[in-house]
């Protein structure tokens, strides 16, 4: 039964091998000088050095939301895409159904789009 896992665990040992060490070879080959405006935190978008508690846009996390949403739903339309062709060589019914299911997701899609255009989330002044 163990041996069924056998090759799980190579590729496993293998994707390991592939992430770390290229880390490894990078950390000992390539130059190491910190200093303390590399080694300060960084926050996307804000600046690094003023006070945590001060007050932010929140049409920042909205765009960046927005994106994700959408890239999402984006993303979900190549599976629909691979299997384009045997919805046009299937017959009317299933035509029809391949048409009408994707026309749903554009449509609830484009909702979303036109609801986040009108609260705001994509103007940025």
């Amino acid at each position: 039964m163990l041996e069924n896992y056998f090759p799980v665990l190579i590729f496993i040992l293998v994707a390991l091998v592939f992430g770390c060490v290229p880390i490894i070879i990078g950390r000992l080959v390539g130059p190491h000088r910190p200093d303390p405006e590399k080694l300060s935190p960084y926050e996307c978008g804000f600046e690094a050095f003023e006070d945590a508690r001060m007050k932010f846009d929140v049409r920042y996390y909205l765009i960046a939301i927005a994106f994700i949403i959408f890239d999402l739903e984006v993303s979900y339309m190549f599976p629909w895409a691979a299997i384009f062709k045997e919805f046009v060589e299937a017959d009317q019914a299933v035509k029809l159904f391949g048409f009408i299911e994707m026309f749903i997701f554009m449509g609830i899609l484009v909702v979303g789009f036109v609801w986040a255009w009108a609260k705001g989330a994509l103007d940025w002044e």
